[in-house]
């Protein structure tokens, strides 16, 4: 666009526009977020970088006389950038509870876009990446017009008049107080968005830096140690039974922190505690803190099976590269069968390869006919059901251990599926009542208020744990329940804990006495401090597993 070719107007609406213009290139750069959703809300205060941008053309005016449409590009792309930088330093953390960190988001949003995308017929998909193109280019264009509009009506203006020079010194002065951390400047001043990107870019160099990689992984891992001890002495308090090691998908704290999400699960706990004793087995309870919140259940889950502290998710990916042992490693050790239990994966996961279970099994080979259940189609009910039915725990299987991540209660929290009382049904070709799928596909997710859902989908989750436990049992094991990570702030409010409950579950009480010395309570009522990281409870186990020394020293006889 050239300046030259725009249409001069009256003077007096030429000073409404330039004003216009300058309110609205500030208020791309001072809004606010309008929690809990994507949304955003207009700021009263003023952005530093409009004020940059300001000085930028009062230079380019005063020296060329006008604004090239060179410099009119370059300077509506860079403003652009800092408004999409705007846009995701103030909902990310509305929307997740943390810092926007690109490192991390540049992966998991489009993850989660691709996995939105599936539940769409190809010319939806299609037609919201031409909205979005459309959003982009229409963004871009008026800024565009703003930035001009500034330059020919309102800079000419300003560089004859002193009192606007007056007002552009302290604008200036605030810019610079609230830049050096004057806290008394920001009721006047928003958050700048520049040091933001100065942060995101130093985090991605540290990130792909090779020296800072070596640094990332600690020297050796409760995994590691405990694979140096005697034969049968590691896993010797389990006595070759099974292990399950279950992750509960968004199961968090909030569950038990929010008053009126407490009232709305606690009964449906209670009932599963229930059916854990007509089991004939106990629960204990304990919060750990996740390495992650509202999303990247990766850093949950390979942070527990490794017992390495993945909150740095480059730290993460480093691991991936290496050959470090996990839980899955011991357990091969120790005469165990691995099974990789993933009932939501159904794209190419070439990370599996570091895993190494001996038995995988991703959605398409649990078989499911049923009627897809929201964005992850296949319920937890029937995952868990059909592993048991495609591997039966007879007596000429070898111990197993079982790496088992859930996926029903997972973001946007709906349809929430029925809950089928016979088993054997959920596992047929039609697995639900007609009335039944037909009221759960009619919800649709409620972006604006998705607590309901959510709790209902947490309650769904002890529903039908509980009544797995209930089920006949081949041969005993142990189950270690884990939440992975808070639900998404919109849910859980800002500021929330990182915390996860964790329950552990068994018929041998001399090994649930082990937990409960480690600080775990009996029931699922647990003490509301956190017992540590979630990798930390990789270590409790592995204590918990042991022979007890008197049983070592029997066996060193």
């Amino acid at each position: 666009m050239n300046i030259s070719s725009v249409v001069a107007e009256k003077p007096r609406r030429k000073i409404v526009w330039a004003v216009l213009a300058l309110l609205f290139l500030n208020g791309m750069l001072s809004f606010r977020d309008w929690w809990p959703t994507p949304g955003v809300l207009p700021d009263h205060r003023l952005a530093p970088e409009f004020v940059w941008l300001w000085l930028v053309l009062l230079a380019l005016v005063a020296w060329r006389g006008s604004l090239s449409a060179r410099a009119l590009n370059l300077l509506t792309f860079a403003y652009l950038l800092l408004v999409l930088g705007r846009y995701g330093d103030v909902t990310v953390p509305s929307l997740f509870g943390r810092p926007i960190n690109l490192y991390w988001d540049g992966a998991q949003i489009p993850r989660f876009l691709w996995v939105s995308a599936q539940e769409w017929v190809w010319w939806k998909s299609l037609g919201l990446v031409l909205l979005i193109v459309l959003a982009f280019w229409g963004l871009f264009t008026v800024l565009q017009r703003a930035i001009a509009v500034s330059a020919r009506d309102a800079v000419p203006y300003a560089l004859r008049t002193r009192w606007v020079w007056a007002v552009t010194a302290v604008a200036v002065g605030l810019a610079v107080a609230n830049l050096a951390g004057v806290r008394a400047t920001w009721p006047l001043i928003s958050k700048p968005v520049i040091p933001t990107y100065w942060q995101q870019a130093k985090l991605l160099v540290a990130s792909f830096s090779q020296a800072h990689q070596a640094d990332l992984l600690p020297a050796e891992t409760a995994v590691e140690r405990a694979l140096k001890q005697p034969s049968g002495s590691t896993l010797g308090e389990l006595g070759g039974r099974d292990v399950y090691l279950i992750m509960l998908e968004s199961v968090g704290a909030v569950t038990y922190d929010n008053t009126a999400a407490n009232a709305a699960v606690r009964p449906q706990r209670a009932s599963f505690a229930a059916d854990v004793a007509a089991s004939g087995r106990q629960v204990v309870t304990a919060f750990f803190r996740s390495p992650t919140f509202g999303g990247g259940s990766d850093l949950a889950q390979l942070g527990l099976l490794s017992a390495i502290d993945l909150s740095n998710p480059m730290r993460h990916d480093v691991l991936l590269t290496t050959q470090r042992p996990t839980l899955i490693s011991l357990f091969k050790a120790n005469g165990y069968q691995t099974f990789g239990v993933y009932p939501a994966l159904d794209w190419a996961w070439p990370e599996g390869a570091f895993y190494g279970f001996d038995v995988f099994l991703e959605r398409r080979d649990f078989g499911y006919s049923g009627p897809a259940m929201g964005f992850w189609a296949v319920p937890d009910q029937y995952s868990a059901a059909r592993f048991e039915q495609l591997h039966p725990r007879d007596g000429t299987a070898p111990p197993r251990f079982v790496f088992f991540p859930t996926i029903t209660c997972h973001f946007p929290f709906s349809p929430v599926p029925p809950y089928q009382p016979e088993w054997s049904t959920v596992l047929s070709e039609q697995p639900f009542a007609a009335n039944e799928v037909a009221l759960a596909l009619a919800e649709k997710p409620d972006w604006l208020n998705m607590t309901p859902n959510y709790l209902r989908m947490v309650n769904y989750t002890y529903q039908w744990l509980g009544a797995y436990f209930r089920q006949p049992e081949p041969r005993e094991a142990i189950y270690i329940l884990v939440g992975d990570h808070q639900p998404v702030a919109n849910i859980t409010g800002e500021g929330a804990s990182w915390d996860v409950p964790v329950h552990i579950v068994a018929r041998d009480p001399k090994l649930l006495a082990r937990f409960v010395e480690l600080g775990f309570s009996q029931g699922m009522e647990p003490p509301r401090q956190a017992l540590g990281d979630l990798h930390g409870l990789t270590e409790m186990m592995l204590k918990s597993f042991a022979a007890p020394v008197a049983q070592l020293a029997e066996v060193g006889r």
